[in-house]
């Protein structure tokens, strides 16, 4: 099969860039260093490509990707790094499955308790205004979580406010800061895991004991402005549908593309803007209905969500279909 026998809109893997970005990071931090967030691919596929690189163990963004990898023989260590209301699923998982969850509150431990869940991570609110504790109440909850039968394996803090910043030593400066608050709820809480960071200060955190990175494998145009290692690996592979005499039109949309980092790229093009089926865009040559063209997503995580497979490429060859067996809740 070539890309050429591909429905489109499709998601393409260049295999190539794929692998040296897993190598460029498994040797950078190898072992228990890395704990690669899933929910970048949701593919068990590809991280059994990580697991194979040394990867100790893996964090995860919903209990349905929790599911999806330990019924896939890659739960050995699992960090579902998140709070849940109701962690039954969770406790459910039959050995040898290992699973940690993220708490922040009284009502989260206790739920983590309820739901059968044995072990925890005290997440901690480090400057991005989404889930986590004070900094200050890391310990308490430490203690409780203790009190209620719970193993603290340490805590978890997540500077994504700084993650995209373009100046280098801007994105150092809110790191360090970072992780001075997430150090101070360590000291109070114990365990450990410090646990923290992702592919936008993967060489910057140097206080954390794991790197919980994620789109590094496949990379996104919001992370190629950065300068980091790795190269853009994921593309979707659209069909020209409409030419007019100012603009073309190609056949993905809101609909395959995450777009809360804005538009997609596309070679040689300027995006003009895209609608719910539909790309519009000027291209820099002469383009006809059914040409091929490829873009690349600003936001690799919910782009991957939208399909249900991953195509490995050899140039125009497809080699392997990987199914993104860990979409949806």
């Amino acid at each position: 099969m070539t890309v050429y026998d591909l429905t489109t809109p499709a998601l393409l893997i260049d295999g190539a860039m794929l692998d040296a970005n897993l190598h460029t990071m498994a040797t950078a931090l190898p072992g228990r260093r890395l704990r690669p967030h899933v929910k970048a691919h949701k593919c068990t596929a590809l991280a059994r490509r990580q697991a194979a690189l040394g990867a100790g163990g893996f964090t995860c963004a919903t209990a349905r990707e929790v599911e999806g990898m330990a019924a896939a023989g890659l739960g050995t260590d699992l960090l579902l790094a998140n709070e849940l209301a109701d962690a039954t699923r969770l406790g459910r998982l039959p050995a040898p499955a290992r699973v940690t969850l993220a708490v922040d509150s009284d009502a989260t431990i206790e739920a983590a308790a309820r739901g059968g869940v044995r072990e925890v991570v005290i997440d901690v609110n480090v400057g991005l205004p989404r889930c986590g504790c004070a900094p200050e109440d890391a310990g308490r909850l430490a203690r409780l979580a203790r009190d209620r039968g719970l193993q603290v394996r340490g805590v978890m803090g997540y500077e994504g406010h700084v993650m995209l910043l373009p100046d280098r030593d801007a994105r150092a400066a809110g790191t360090a800061e970072a992780m001075r608050l997430l150090g101070a709820a360590h000291a109070d809480a114990g365990g450990e895991l410090l646990s923290a960071g992702g592919t936008g200060t993967w060489d910057l955190n140097v206080w954390a004991t794991e790197i919980q990175a994620g789109s590094y494998a496949l990379m996104d145009t919001a992370y190629a402005k950065l300068g980091l290692p790795f190269r853009p690996a994921l593309s979707l592979l659209a069909t020209v549908v409409s030419v007019s005499s100012h603009h073309a039109v190609a056949d993905c949309g809101l609909k395959a593309l995450g777009m809360d980092h804005g538009n997609p790229a596309i070679d040689g093009a300027t995006v003009l803007f895209c609608s719910d089926e539909h790309v519009t865009f000027v291209p820099g040559t002469p383009v006809h209905v059914g040409e091929r063209i490829r873009l690349w997503p600003a936001h690799v995580d919910p782009t991957v969500a939208y399909h249900a497979h991953l195509h490995v490429t050899d140039g125009e060859r497809v080699v392997e279909s990987w199914p993104v067996d860990l979409r949806g809740w």
